[in-house]
Protein backbone atom coordinates (compact mmCIF):
# COMPACT_ATOMS: atom_id res chain seq x y z
CA UNK A 1 0.00 0.00 0.00
CA UNK A 2 1.61 3.08 -0.94
CA UNK A 3 0.51 6.47 1.30
CA UNK A 4 1.31 9.80 0.60
CA UNK A 5 -0.26 12.39 2.83
CA UNK A 6 -0.19 16.48 1.34
CA UNK A 7 -0.67 19.39 3.31
CA UNK A 8 1.58 22.00 5.03
CA UNK A 9 3.41 21.25 8.77
CA UNK A 10 2.12 24.10 10.54
CA UNK A 11 -1.83 23.02 9.87
CA UNK A 12 -3.48 21.49 12.88
CA UNK A 13 -5.32 18.83 11.07
CA UNK A 14 -2.58 17.98 8.86
CA UNK A 15 -0.81 17.29 12.31
CA UNK A 16 -3.83 15.19 13.48
CA UNK A 17 -4.05 13.15 10.41
CA UNK A 18 0.09 12.59 11.20
CA UNK A 19 -0.08 11.61 14.42
CA UNK A 20 -3.60 9.07 13.23
CA UNK A 21 -0.85 7.80 10.80
CA UNK A 22 1.90 7.65 12.99
CA UNK A 23 -0.01 5.72 15.51
CA UNK A 24 -1.33 2.81 12.67
CA UNK A 25 1.93 2.43 12.78
CA UNK A 26 1.73 3.05 8.84
CA UNK A 27 4.92 3.79 6.41
CA UNK A 28 3.82 6.77 4.58
CA UNK A 29 5.46 9.75 2.77
CA UNK A 30 4.93 13.78 4.36
CA UNK A 31 4.62 16.23 1.63
CA UNK A 32 4.49 19.84 2.45
CA UNK A 33 3.26 21.78 -0.26
CA UNK A 34 5.81 24.53 0.71
CA UNK A 35 9.07 23.01 0.75
CA UNK A 36 8.17 20.54 -1.70
CA UNK A 37 6.07 22.57 -4.21
CA UNK A 38 3.10 20.62 -6.49
CA UNK A 39 3.43 18.97 -9.47
CA UNK A 40 0.73 20.32 -12.02
CA UNK A 41 0.07 16.54 -13.30
CA UNK A 42 -0.67 15.51 -9.09
CA UNK A 43 -3.17 18.67 -9.30
CA UNK A 44 -4.84 17.20 -12.87
CA UNK A 45 -4.52 13.53 -10.77
CA UNK A 46 -6.62 15.27 -7.94
CA UNK A 47 -9.32 16.72 -10.36
CA UNK A 48 -9.68 13.69 -11.88
CA UNK A 49 -11.18 11.94 -8.67
CA UNK A 50 -12.59 15.18 -7.26
CA UNK A 51 -15.43 17.82 -7.80
CA UNK A 52 -12.86 20.78 -7.78
CA UNK A 53 -14.79 22.82 -4.97
CA UNK A 54 -14.16 19.95 -2.53
CA UNK A 55 -10.23 20.74 -3.07
CA UNK A 56 -10.85 24.11 -2.02
CA UNK A 57 -10.77 25.19 1.86
CA UNK A 58 -13.08 28.49 1.37
CA UNK A 59 -12.59 29.47 5.00
CA UNK A 60 -8.86 30.18 4.43
CA UNK A 61 -7.27 33.50 5.00
CA UNK A 62 -6.17 32.95 1.36
CA UNK A 63 -9.32 32.38 -0.16
CA UNK A 64 -10.91 34.93 1.31
CA UNK A 65 -8.30 37.07 0.02
CA UNK A 66 -8.33 36.01 -3.67
CA UNK A 67 -10.55 39.01 -5.75
CA UNK A 68 -14.09 38.16 -6.37
CA UNK A 69 -13.79 37.42 -9.86
CA UNK A 70 -10.94 34.38 -9.04
CA UNK A 71 -13.58 33.14 -6.35
CA UNK A 72 -16.21 33.12 -8.90
CA UNK A 73 -15.11 31.11 -11.42
CA UNK A 74 -14.31 27.73 -9.69
CA UNK A 75 -13.74 25.05 -13.01
CA UNK A 76 -10.90 22.69 -13.08
CA UNK A 77 -8.80 24.97 -14.67
CA UNK A 78 -9.34 27.83 -12.54
CA UNK A 79 -9.01 25.95 -9.34
CA UNK A 80 -5.46 24.32 -10.79
CA UNK A 81 -4.48 27.30 -11.34
CA UNK A 82 -5.33 28.99 -8.23
CA UNK A 83 -3.94 25.99 -6.29
CA UNK A 84 -0.58 25.86 -8.10
CA UNK A 85 -0.36 29.79 -7.45
CA UNK A 86 -1.39 29.14 -3.99
CA UNK A 87 -1.25 25.77 -2.62
CA UNK A 88 -2.86 26.95 1.11
CA UNK A 89 -6.10 26.82 -0.78
CA UNK A 90 -6.58 23.47 -1.15
CA UNK A 91 -8.49 22.06 1.87
CA UNK A 92 -5.63 19.59 4.22
CA UNK A 93 -4.82 17.40 4.13
CA UNK A 94 -5.27 15.50 0.89
CA UNK A 95 -4.75 11.82 1.31
CA UNK A 96 -3.27 9.29 -1.15
CA UNK A 97 -3.75 5.77 -0.94
CA UNK A 98 -2.75 3.33 -4.13
CA UNK A 99 -4.10 6.79 -6.34
CA UNK A 100 -7.25 7.08 -4.14
CA UNK A 101 -7.70 10.41 -3.13
CA UNK A 102 -9.03 11.53 0.54
CA UNK A 103 -9.44 15.53 1.15
CA UNK A 104 -9.55 16.34 4.85
CA UNK A 105 -9.20 14.22 8.09
CA UNK A 106 -12.14 11.97 9.70
CA UNK A 107 -10.34 9.01 11.59
CA UNK A 108 -13.42 7.34 10.94
CA UNK A 109 -13.10 7.38 7.00
CA UNK A 110 -9.02 7.36 7.56
CA UNK A 111 -9.79 4.01 8.84
CA UNK A 112 -12.43 2.76 6.61
CA UNK A 113 -10.10 3.39 3.53
CA UNK A 114 -7.45 1.70 5.11
CA UNK A 115 -9.04 -1.47 5.64
CA UNK A 116 -10.29 -1.59 1.85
Amino acid sequence: MKITLFGITSCDTVRKARRFLDQQGLDYRFHDFRADGLEPSRVDDWLRQLDPVALINRRSTSWRQLPEAQRADLGPDAVKALVLDNPTLIKRPVLEIDGRIEVGFSPERYQELLAS
